[in-house]
């Protein structure tokens, strides 16, 4: 963990992009609601083969006018060079200084076209090729590993040609257990990689929903979570405030031991993100000390 010390501490947001204008409308109160918390950034996702392509851009471009820093995904996957290319160009042209890289999934009934560009080593390379430094470039980070890694080692390798090809940092996948990403962060320093690699937390509010989600992208969920989480039942304000407290143990215990920042995954929600907030004082982050 000690290379991670020496970064800038930075605190973000994540939001999906709404579908429907009621989505829209709620998500501008969430976002001003937070904006006002001074995050270093906000990020919006991007769907499978981009399926949310024109909307994750009227999001970012709208966040942007607002004068908040944004930074759309960008998935390589089922896409071209040609169609990236735009992107990128658009972005730049309206200010956005911020990309995170990600490889994405193809969506079901796509098939095997996998596009130009197959994984996000390639799509960081291409971006350095197109736009040499101007974009900062994040990648995503796995601390228990991604679901399809071919083994604990190949996952760290790929990791590895992402930060080679030009990533100046990375967001983690969310976890529950701060070992496995003080773990990652021994192993990454070991094979010489020093970029910042922020911890990515999910406020817990709703089981079926954590449990269906981390089972798709390969966050695990610790027993003694689920088996608390499962004798609350329908009672969402005990699987709230046992969330919120659990949450805020895990990255109390992370920032103590000197994370370069937080990025939550708000799913649009902006009550549970802000009470773990509050919990850590995070509005009076410049006197924290890490």
């Amino acid at each position: 963990m000690q290379s991670q010390k020496q970064f800038k501490r930075r605190f973000s947001f994540e939001f999906f992009p709404p579908k429907t204008p009621e989505g829209q409308t709620k998500l501008q109160g969430v976002r001003d609601e937070l904006a006002r918390r001074k995050p270093d950034f906000f990020s919006v996702t991007y769907g499978a083969g981009g399926s949310t392509q024109e909307r994750t851009i009227n999001t970012v471009l709208n966040f942007q006018d607002q004068g908040i820093a944004t930074a759309p995904h960008l998935s390589c996957v089922g896409s071209t060079k040609q169609t990236i290319t735009e992107l990128l160009d658009l972005y730049k042209e309206n200010g956005v200084s911020r990309i995170v890289a990600l490889r994405g999934d193809l969506p079901s009934g796509m098939g095997g076209d996998a596009g130009e560009l197959k994984y996000a080593n390639e799509l960081v390379s291409f971006i350095r090729e197109h736009s040499g430094d101007y974009f900062n470039l994040e990648v995503a980070a796995y601390p228990e590993f991604h679901p399809q890694a071919a083994s604990a080692e190949a996952d760290l390798i790929n990791f590895k040609k992402k930060v080679d090809a030009g990533a100046n940092s990375a967001i983690t996948q969310y976890f529950f257990n701060a070992d496995s990403y003080f773990y990652f962060i021994d192993r990454v320093e070991a094979m010489g990689i020093n970029i910042p690699i922020v911890p990515g937390i999910m406020p817990i509010t709703n089981y079926s929903n954590l449990v269906r989600f981390s089972d798709m992208c390969g966050a695990e969920v610790p027993r003694w979570i689920k088996k608390q989480l499962e004798a609350y039942g329908d009672d969402s304000d005990s699987i709230a405030k046992f969330g919120e407290e659990v949450v805020t143990r895990m990255c109390e215990k992370l920032i103590d031991a000197g994370v370069p920042g937080i990025h939550f995954y708000t799913m649009n929600q902006s009550v549970p993100t802000l009470k773990i907030w509050d919990n850590l004082g995070l509005s009076d982050k410049e006197k924290i000390t890490f």
